[in-house]
């Protein structure tokens, strides 16, 4: 199968971080491309940076369902775009952070989110709220570093996430940790054996959650809610 990895922001350095995360995790028939759009935000960090990350990252959605791909995911976790891109096409599209908190209902009773600044608060619980998680969610918490910081500074990374992901398991009584962006994919299995708490890297969730979807020849249903769009002008 061919599945194609779209990181939303223009940091090549991430996208390729992500890819080699990813490798190692792949199915051995999956035949896996990272790219991310030529134009827009160099990280995502707000809703703006989101609104302009939309349209080139459904422009790749679209390219991989005409280039034969099995199933596109969306590795930022704030999922941007994803609704329009499961209307975009036919192809199963997975965001990295709704497969991710399904995943950690199942895993325990309380997640925590470990999100990038103070600013995204508001947005992760608003998200869980959304897809009617919010009595699952112990914490989101902050890590108090830019996306592009996370990415440049992985020890530094690494010792933040231990901190914060720490004081969400004593204090919140989280039994799952969520890694709360793409760019901290690789993290979770050091966090996890000193925490004695799951942890979670939603890009490699998403991963398989696309492999599943392939190979069950499941796909979105385009009765309504992903409905494709009707045809027209765009001015």
């Amino acid at each position: 199968m061919k599945i194609m990895v779209i990181n939303p922001n223009t940091s090549e350095s991430m996208t390729e971080h992500i890819r080699r995360e990813l490798e190692r995790v792949k199915g051995a028939e999956t035949e896996l491309t990272a790219t991310n759009p030529l134009h827009g935000p160099v990280s995502i960090e707000s809703a703006y940076d989101e609104a302009h990350a939309i349209p080139p990252t459904l422009e790749l959605v679209k390219q991989a369902e005409k280039e034969g791909y099995d199933a596109v995911v969306l590795a930022c976790f704030s999922d941007p775009g994803l609704e329009a891109a499961r209307e975009a096409v036919s192809i199963p599209v997975v965001g990295i952070e709704e497969a991710t908190l399904h995943v950690a209902a199942m895993l325990g009773h309380k997640f925590s989110i470990m999100t990038s600044r103070c600013q995204r608060v508001p947005s992760r619980t608003g998200h869980v709220a959304k897809l009617g998680l919010e009595s699952r969610l112990a914490s989101v918490r902050p890590l108090d570093m830019s996306v592009l910081e996370m990415d440049a500074e992985p020890e530094r990374t690494k010792a933040r996430i231990m901190e914060v992901a720490g004081a969400a398991v004593r204090e919140d009584g989280a039994e799952v940790i969520i890694l709360g962006c793409a760019g901290l994919a690789g993290y979770a299995a050091d966090i996890e054996r000193e925490l004695e708490a799951v942890v979670l890297d939603p890009t490699p969730i998403a991963l398989k959650m696309a492999e599943l979807l392939v190979s069950l020849g499941l796909r979105h249903s385009k009765r309504g809610l992903y409905a494709t769009p009707p045809a027209k002008l765009f001015k």
